[in-house]
């Protein structure tokens, strides 16, 4: 009786699964980097940073009609960084990247709940940041919806730490989690619109930071808001495209922000099938207000280190509350073959505003990557030089006669994503 019992349950589970599609697969990406000006001015008397870190990922899918449901197990390993037989991990990076599931709710209509990548158009304000080893991802609940070319999102976000004696576990609900914008409460609406050569964008975003200093509400929050679009028009081989966000309301330590804004305008052109063409400005206001209150512009939960240069000199942990910034750039990219390619992007940098010394100029940088795939796995090769002025000194805290001649950075990664399993109805 128990075998055919067992043997019912197998036969029922083997009929879930073949209803169902099943995906698992992993991703390894070791990189080395040599850094010697890398996101600042190095000073002479410092030596280069050298190093290699790796990021590993375990991913599952599972889906049916009714839902989809994905799980993602992240580790950034840094070689060295446990001494021999230690028994547990020294940097406790092992994480939950992704565990959501999206309930399909009918007529175009879902729900995706839990930790995700929350990333759209050309990842400004919200993208993935998949460049760095541990990435970018929210807690949140988004309310979806989807017809032809047309999607509308609506996200919710209440982030708290039950560990706190005043959080969850006691009484009140104060977060603790500071530094790099982290939220307490999110609240965004998001639109697309896409036609035959024209796609358009728009992003209502409101974020709220919680501040203890207030007496009459402890618990409180700054609110700031980003409102703005993404346009993007194609034709033959040309296209344009375009990025206009402004700010308001209070950022972190209930500082008002008031007449902040991000203008970008990109300008491409496909020379031929090997040969494709870029030149585009960036302005981003910087802080021309006085004492608890700001002019600057930041651009929040995008994937910054695409965009100001590679690296990484503005906004990316960095630059949050400064002169802003006026980025005019130039790229081209060769297609060698079907598995290679070459980009090459030179960028010129200014303050959008006066630095204290009066300078206005910061500098122009030089980006080369190299990529080559091969029949199951891919390397990057990465190369960038920093020509700074005398306003990138200023603003580094760093003075010309002390900085090392040369400021660059170069790395390499390899990327290898297997598929271990595949199963479909």
């Amino acid at each position: 009786m128990k075998k055919q019992y067992v043997a019912l349950v197998l036969v029922l589970l083997s009929f879930q699964f073949i209803q169902a599609q099943f995906t698992l697969d992993g991703e390894f990406r070791p990189r080395t980097e040599y850094r010697h000006g890398f996101g600042s001015i190095i000073p002479d008397a410092l030596d280069a940073g050298y190093g290699i870190s790796t990021r590993i990922r375990l991913n599952a899918g599972y889906q049916v009609d009714a839902y989809t449901f994905y799980v993602s197990f992240q580790d950034v390993l840094v070689w060295g960084e446990n001494r021999q037989i230690l028994p547990y991990d020294q940097n406790n990076s092992f994480a939950v990247f992704q565990a959501w599931a999206e309930i399909n709710l009918g007529e175009g209509w879902s729900t995706k709940l839990g930790r995700q990548v929350i990333s759209y158009d050309d990842q400004r304000i919200m993208g993935g940041l998949d460049w760095a080893q541990q990435g970018r991802n929210h807690d949140a609940g988004l309310l979806k919806y989807k017809k032809e070319k047309f999607m509308l999102d609506v996200g919710l976000a209440f982030n708290q730490d039950y560990s706190h004696p005043t959080g969850f576990v006691s009484t009140g609900t104060g977060y603790n989690t500071t530094g790099f914008f982290s939220y307490k409460t999110m609240q965004y609406l998001y639109l697309k619109q896409a036609w035959e050569n024209f796609t358009g964008s728009l992003l209502l975003l409101n974020n709220g930071f919680q501040e203890f200093d207030d007496s009459d509400n402890p618990d409180g929050t700054s609110a700031l808001q980003t409102f703005g679009t993404h346009l993007d028009y194609n034709k033959g081989a040309f296209g344009i495209a375009a990025n206009a966000f402004i700010q308001t309301g209070k950022r972190q330590n209930e500082i008002d922000v008031k007449g902040a804004y991000l203008f970008g305008l990109d300008l491409s052109y496909k020379a031929s099938d090997k040969v494709k063409l870029g030149l585009g400005l960036e302005i981003i206001s910087g802080n021309d207000a006085g004492a608890g209150e700001t002019g600057a512009f930041f651009p929040l939960y995008g994937t910054n280190h695409k965009f100001n240069g590679l690296m990484d000199y503005f906004y990316v942990g960095n630059h949050a509350n400064s002169v802003g910034l006026f980025d005019v750039h130039a790229s081209a990219n060769f297609k060698f073959d079907n598995t290679s390619s070459l980009m090459v992007k030179v960028l010129n940098f200014s303050g959008e505003q006066d630095l204290p010394s009066g300078e206005k100029s910061l500098g122009t940088e030089l980006d080369l990557v190299y990529s080559k795939a091969f029949k199951s796995y891919g390397i990057k090769l990465g190369y960038s030089h920093m020509f700074a002025s005398d306003g990138m000194y200023e603003l580094k805290g760093v003075t010309e006669s002390n900085a090392a001649d040369m400021q660059n950075w170069a790395w390499a990664m390899l990327v290898i994503k297997p598929k271990f399993l595949n199963k479909a109805d």
